[in-house]
């Protein structure tokens, strides 16, 4: 799996801030303790209410945890932070940038399959439960990830596929990673062990996977496939709730739990995701049992007008039968169109909720509450705004027919309704209803065609920015990496170190086996060199076979011995082409940044030396440059020995 450097994304990613992140950083101490951590969690209120609730969650109807300190050793140091981690998201992510994300329904999503995941855990004791509702909170991270890092690039996306599953293969295509990948980079940057994070990698499609059927990380794909199904069953609107509960009942299978078993635990997962929801302020919905799920009807939403004065969807609100009948008679029979009628104005409400109709006719007098104050709800409502409202009225006067239109009426009829009015009345409720269709339509070809563009730029940028043999960054990125690394060192008082690498005898490989193996020479070594690379450090490409590391917070104590792994990790390559076996070494130059530091170029400057004279002192091996003098260990060097010299 790669880590988050080399899926080398170039904007922001969601992170944890405030009281997650100290317990984050606390709890990486191994000294620490409950009452430490207890502390610290405490100073957040709504993080101690919800741990408090996860604890009596897994306690299952034993004696209640009432203190927060009693729920942390309950639920343990790992869970806590993995909890705290998990909140964070959610709260500082809420809301963003990325229009065709939606956010509200990512974390309800989430939320349920955490749940999920967390009742499954306790049926199968496939792991704890604890740890699998964080991973089932934080299992599609990687699309929260992509929303934030490219929130126009993956708008676009998330336009073109209809399915999250589908977004993966498009967003491998225009962005390069896909949010499986982002998620288990993610996590374990996190500090999510392996044996989570690559089940989460694989679990939209398990099969797929390769793990040995019944192995543990068998058994925790395909849970947290059963928990997503779930998920989209909570999720679904009722005429894709069938679809959903037949997909979700193979899954279950493949876990072995049958129909019953299954659709207990999802009645009873259900009620829990709706108490985390009022807690965390996130939307749920009241659902039906998972046996009434699977049997729901299927209905068809309905569609705009084919022509001007034809097949609309007519809401008819009207108290008094006597003259409702006639005109729902007459609508009928003039246009073919649809009525729907409604006696008072609450049941008009739900049902203009409900059915979405193109045109609204309303009497002017109505019992409780009066048409125009109808219309006035309406359009106090972002959906209400597009209807078409005609009211009924009597009353020709001036100021009567100003009252009407005020209110927000769009026309009026005049009772009794003749068929001459009532068809030119239509037909520009009509011409109204298609307008508002192609606007939608022209909008969406606009979001499209800016959402392409934006992916045209990004994949311009990535290929500025790639050297496209090795796949690394190239001269340009490592400059931009060394400047971002140089300002924070510079703001924040971090060491910096840098290593200039460069591969031993290259020319002599080129002449000798040609330019192929050469080219096959450099692509492996790249490879390795990134599959050394510590988290957080950078290597580039920037010469013909010249790489750059860049050490972020990184002192020569600490760069020595990681250039003597990367000096091992080449120094062990078999690579194979054209029917023979190549090796290789490379030499390395290391250079930190002084306490009065000239600038980079000068910190680069001081690398390259350091890189000739290891090339001098017989190649395959480390120099580095400190306080003005150079030190070199012939090869093979060991890293104390390197650290030795310097020091």
């Amino acid at each position: 799996m790669k880590t988050l450097d080399q899926l080398a994304l170039q904007g922001p990613l969601p992170s944890p801030e405030g009281t997650a992140l100290a317990l984050l950083e606390l709890c990486r101490r191994e000294e620490v303790g409950l009452a430490e951590v207890a502390r610290v969690a405490q100073t957040d209120p709504a993080l101690s209410g919800r741990l408090l609730r996860q604890a009596n969650s897994a306690a299952r109807g034993g004696r209640p945890v009432a203190a927060v300190s009693e729920a942390i050793q309950h639920l343990g140091l790992a869970a806590v932070r993995r909890l705290a981690l998990g909140f964070s998201l959610l709260d500082r992510h809420a809301t963003g940038a990325c229009e065709g994300f939606d956010y509200p329904g990512f974390w309800s999503q989430g939320l349920l399959m955490a749940v999920a995941a967390q009742e499954l855990g306790v049926l199968t004791r496939a792991a704890a439960p604890d740890e699998l509702f964080v991973c089932g909170l934080l299992a599609r991270i990687g699309r929260l990830g992509l929303a934030t890092a490219y929130p126009a690039e993956y708008a676009g996306v998330l336009a073109r596929a209809d399915s999250v599953e589908a977004a993966a293969p498009l967003e491998q295509e225009c962005l390069g990673v896909d949010h499986n990948e982002l998620t288990a980079a993610l996590l374990l940057d996190w500090g999510l062990p392996m044996a989570l994070a690559e089940p989460a990698m694989h679990h939209e499609r398990p099969e797929a996977a390769g793990f040995e059927p019944d192995s543990r990380a068998w058994r925790l794909t395909h849970l947290l496939h059963l928990a997503g199904r779930i998920a989209d069953l909570g999720l679904a609107d009722a005429p894709a709730r069938p679809a959903r509960a037949e997909a979700l009942a193979y899954a279950g299978g493949c876990l072995g739990l049958d129909a019953e078993i299954l659709g207990a635990t999802v009645d009873r997962t259900l009620p829990i995701w709706q108490e985390w929801g009022r807690l965390l302020d996130v939307p749920v919905a009241e659902l039906p049992s998972f046996a009434n799920s699977a049997a729901a009807p299927a209905t068809h939403p309905s569609s705009p007008p084919a022509a001007e004065g034809t097949g609309l969807r007519v809401l008819l609100v009207d108290g008094n039968a006597a003259s409702r009948q006639p005109l729902e008679r007459l609508l009928v029979r003039e246009g073919g169109h649809e009525v729907l009628t409604a006696p008072t104005c609450a049941q008009a409400l739900a049902l203009s909720v409900e059915a979405q109709p193109h045109v609204v006719i309303v009497d002017r007098f109505l019992g409780g509450m009066d048409g125009l104050e109808l219309c006035r709800t309406l359009r106090a409502a972002d959906w209400g705004r597009a209807l078409y409202i005609l009211v009924l009225t009597s009353v020709v006067a001036e100021g009567a027919l100003n009252e009407i239109l005020d209110a927000g009426a769009d026309d009026y009829l005049l009772k009794p309704a003749t068929a001459r009015d009532l068809r030119l009345r239509l037909r520009a409720a009509a011409r109204h209803a298609l307008l508002l269709a192609e606007g939608a339509r022209d909008r969406a070809r606009l979001r499209q065609l800016a959402a392409d563009l934006a992916i045209a730029n990004h994949r311009l940028e990535h290929t500025a920015l790639t050297d496209p043999l090795t796949e690394l960054p190239n001269r340009r990125a490592a400059m931009e990496l060394l400047e971002r690394a140089w300002s924070t060192a510079d703001r924040e008082g971090h060491e910096l170190a840098v290593m200039m690498i460069d591969i031993d005898r290259f020319k002599g490989i080129n002449d000798t086996h040609g330019h192929a193996a050469g080219d096959a020479v450099l692509h492996e070594t790249a490879q390795a060199l990134r599959g050394a690379m510590r988290r957080g450090d950078g290597v580039c490409r920037v010469g013909g076979e010249e790489f750059l590391v860049v050490c972020p917070r990184t002192g020569l104590k600490t760069a020595l011995p990681l250039a003597d792994r990367l000096r091992r990790a080449v120094r062990a390559l078999a690579i194979e082409t054209a029917g023979k076996t190549l090796r290789t070494s490379v030499s390395i130059g290391v250079a930190e940044r002084e306490k009065n530091p000239a600038g980079m170029e000068a910190l680069i400057t001081a690398a390259d030396h350091a890189l000739f004279a290891a090339k001098q002192a017989g190649r395959d091996c480390i120099c580095a440059q400190a306080r003005g003098k150079l030190h070199c260990g012939a090869a093979p060097v060991a890293a104390h020995e390197s650290t030795r010299h310097v020091l």
